[in-house]
C-alpha cells in the first residue's frame, strides 16, 4: 500500500429479481434489458477502457447469484438482441418524426440516441461476445475490479422465518458464484444491508403474537461458515444516530408508509468512539469460535452526495431528466431542468453540455474523500477506508451521466498519491482488523429498520413465506435420505420456487406501490407453484414415476423457473451448526 492519507473503494450493488420468463413490459424481462443497456454494458466499457488506459479500477462490484443466473440465461441473450434492435429502430423512428415537424433540438437528440443504440448492439454481440457475465469474470481475473456476492435470490435475511432458509440463501449465492465466476466469494452485499444478531426470535405476525421465541443464530455466522470475509452496513447499525434511507425520495408510497412509522423511530444514541473509517469483526454472541467475518461502513457524507436526485449530483440541470420519455418508443428526450419541475417544464437535452459538468462533479467528489480521510486520521484513524456503497442501476438507469462521472472519479484517484484506490478484500489483508464488535439489527431503509418490508400491506406475504418454509423444511427432514431421481427432482424445484417467493424485491415493490400489482401476482404464482410440488412430493415419494399431467406441470415448471441447476433441497434439511450448540 502506498504512503496514502487513506483508501478508498466503491461498492456497486448489481440487482434485479428474477424477471426471465415472468412477463415483458411494463413489468418483467424489460427490467433486465433496460439495466443491461443503460448499466451493466456502460459499466463494463468503462472499467475496459481504463483497463486499456493503464488503470485498475478496484471496484467492488457486487452481482447477485439470481441476476448472475439471468444475465448467463440464453433466453436474455435473445430477448436483449431484440430489445437494442426495437430501441434502435424507435431511435430511427423519432428522427424522421422530428425531421418532418422540424424539431431540429429534438431530431440531434434522437441521432444521439442511434449513435447510442448502434453501439450498444455492437458491444453486446461483437465485443462481449453476448457474454456479460463472461466479461465480468475476465475482469475480476485481470485483478482489475473484486466482484462480491448476495443473498441467492435477494431474501430479506433478519425476516427469513428458520435458519435453514437463511443458511440456504448464503450457500446457493456461493454455489452460483463458484460456477460462474470460478473461485469463491470473498464478501457480500447484504441483501437490503440488513443484518440480525444472535438473539431468541419469533415470527413478527400478529398471528404468532403468542408464539415461543427461539434462539436464532447472527447472520455473520452464517457468512462464516461459508468463508465470506466481509459485508457491508449503513453507517447507524455501526454508530447509531438516525438512519438515512436512499429510497423515500423516489417513490411515494414510501413516503406515506413512513408517516406511519416516523412517530415511533428513535434513533439510537451515537457512539463516537466507532468510526465508519475503520473496519471491524463482528460477533453477536460470547467467545467468538469461527472464522471471523468483517464489517465495512458505508460513508453518509459521500452517500447523499451521489444519491440524491435534489441534492447531489443526479440533479444537475443539464442532466438527462428520468421520467419523461417520448412514446411509443420510449427515449428520454428532455434535462432535469429543475428538480420539482413540472414533466411540460422541462427542457430539451444536450449532451454536448454534459462533459465539462461531469468532470467539475468528479473533482468535486475527489476533494470531498480526501477531506474527509484527512478527518478521519486527525480523530486517529490510522489507515481510514471511505466505503461509498450505491445500487449499480444508479449508474447510467437513474443518472444516465453516471457511468462516464464514474470513470473520472476513478481515473482521479488513481493517480493521486494521497489516495490508495482499492477493493474489499484488498484493503482487509493489508490492513487486518484487531477489534470485534457487536451490531444491533437493521438494514439501510430509512429509520433503518424493517419496515419498507414488513407492514400492514405485506404481512399477507410474509404469512405465506413462513408457511412454505416450514413445509419445505419438514419434506427436506424427511426425504433427505431418498435417492430416487423423481423425487430429487421434484423437491429441487420445490426449493428453487421457495427461494424466488423470498425475495426482498416483491415487499419492496408493494410497499413503493412502483409495481405492487406485479409484485402480488409473482408471490401468488410462487405460492402455488411451491404448494403443487410440495403435493407432488407426497405422490412421488409412494410411487416411482410421474403422471402425464404431473410430468407437464414439473417440466414447465423447470423451464420457466430455471434458475440455480446446482441446487439440493437437503440444504433446507438442517442447519449445519444450529445456535443451541454453541
Amino acid at each position: 500500500m502506498k504512503d496514502s492519507m487513506g483508501s478508498f473503494t466503491f461498492v456497486l450493488h448489481a440487482h434485479l429479481p428474477y424477471v426471465v420468463s415472468h412477463g415483458k413490459w411494463p413489468h418483467g424481462a424489460d427490467w433486465l434489458n433496460e439495466a443491461a443497456a443503460e448499466t451493466y454494458l456502460p459499466l463494463l466499457n468503462v472499467f475496459y477502457r481504463l483497463l486499456r488506459e493503464g488503470v485498475t479500477p478496484r471496484v467492488t462490484l457486487g452481482i447477485t447469484p439470481v441476476l448472475t443466473e439471468q444475465l448467463a440465461d440464453s433466453d436474455f441473450k435473445e430477448e436483449f438482441k431484440n430489445y437494442l434492435s426495437n430501441k434502435l429502430e424507435a431511435a430511427r423512428a423519432d428522427r424522421r418524426e422530428f425531421q418532418r415537424t422540424g424539431n431540429e433540438h429534438l431530431y440531434e437528440v434522437a441521432l444521439y440516441w442511434e449513435e447510442v443504440f448502434a453501439a450498444r448492439q455492437r458491444e453486446f454481440t461483437e465485443t462481449y461476445g453476448e457474454d456479460l457475465v463472461g466479461a465480468f469474470r475476465d475482469l475480476q481475473d485481470k485483478g482489475a475490479i473484486e466482484i462480491i456476492t448476495c443473498g441467492a435470490t435477494h431474501g430479506y435475511l433478519p425476516l427469513l422465518g428458520r435458519d435453514e432458509c437463511v443458511q440456504s440463501q448464503i450457500r446457493q449465492a456461493v454455489r452460483s458464484y463458484e460456477r460462474h465466476y470460478g473461485r469463491k466469494p470473498r464478501g457480500i452485499w447484504l441483501p437490503e444491508c440488513a443484518y440480525r444478531p444472535r438473539y431468541e426470535w419469533k415470527r413478527p405476525l400478529k398471528s404468532h403474537v403468542k408464539d415461543r421465541a427461539f434462539l436464532r443464530k447472527g447472520v455473520e455466522e452464517f457468512l462464516s461458515e461459508e468463508e465470506i470475509d466481509f459485508f457491508i452496513i449503513d453507517a447507524h447499525l455501526l454508530r447509531g444516530g438516525k438512519a438515512i434511507g436512499v429510497y423515500l425520495d423516489r417513490f411515494e408510497g414510501l413516503q406515506r408508509l413512513w408517516g406511519q412509522f416516523a412517530d415511533r423511530y428513535t434513533p439510537a444514541e451515537e457512539n463516537t468512539e466507532r468510526s465508519p473509517y475503520q473496519s471491524y469483526y463482528v460477533a453477536s454472541f460470547g467467545e467468538e469460535k469461527k472464522r471471523p467475518v468483517s464489517v465495512l461502513t458505508r460513508d453518509p457524507r459521500t452517500g447523499i452526495q451521489v444519491w440524491s436526485g435534489e441534492h447531489g449530483y443526479p440533479g444537475n440541470p443539464h442532466y438527462l431528466d428520468f421520467h419523461k420519455k417520448h412514446f411509443p418508443g420510449g427515449h428520454r428526450y428532455w434535462r432535469v431542468t429543475d428538480a420539482k419541475a413540472d414533466l411540460a417544464d422541462k427542457q430539451t437535452y444536450d449532451p454536448r453540455t454534459v462533459p465539462e459538468i461531469v468532470i467539475e462533479q468528479a473533482e468535486h467528489f475527489v476533494g470531498l474523500v480526501k477531506e474527509i480521510l484527512q478527518g478521519a486520521r486527525k480523530k486517529g484513524v490510522e489507515h481510514p477506508l471511505l466505503t461509498a456503497p450505491y445500487d449499480a442501476e444508479l449508474f447510467g438507469h437513474w443518472w444516465y451521466e453516471g457511468p462516464e462521472w464514474l470513470y473520472e472519479v476513478l481515473k482521479r484517484f488513481d493517480s493521486d498519491p494521497e489516495i490508495d484506490l482499492t477493493t474489499g478484500s484488498r484493503y482487509l489483508t493489508r490492513r487486518p482488523n484487531t477489534t470485534v464488535i457487536s451490531l444491533p439489527e437493521g438494514s439501510w431503509g430509512e429509520g433503518g429498520f424493517h419496515w419498507i418490508w414488513l407492514n400492514e400491506w405485506t404481512e399477507w406475504a410474509w404469512k405465506k413465506i413462513y408457511e412454505a418454509e416450514d413445509r419445505m423444511v419438514e419434506l427436506a427432514r424427511r426425504f433427505r435420505h431418498r435417492t430416487e431421481a423423481p423425487l430429487i427432482r421434484v423437491l429441487n424445484q420445490l426449493a428453487r420456487e421457495l427461494l424466488l417467493l423470498e425475495g426482498s424485491d416483491w415487499p419492496f415493490l408493494i410497499s413503493t406501490l412502483s409495481a405492487s400489482d406485479y409484485a402480488e401476482l409473482r408471490i401468488s404464482e410462487h405460492v402455488e407453484a411451491f404448494r403443487r410440488l410440495a403435493d407432488l412430493v407426497e405422490k412421488v415419494s409412494e410411487r416411482s414415476g410421474f403422471e402425464e399431467k404431473e410430468e407437464e406441470m414439473l417440466s414447465l415448471l423447470e423451464k420457466q423457473d430455471r434458475i440455480f441447476p446446482d441446487i439440493d433441497y437437503r440444504w433446507w434439511a438442517a442447519v449445519d451448526f444450529p445456535a443451541q450448540d454453541h
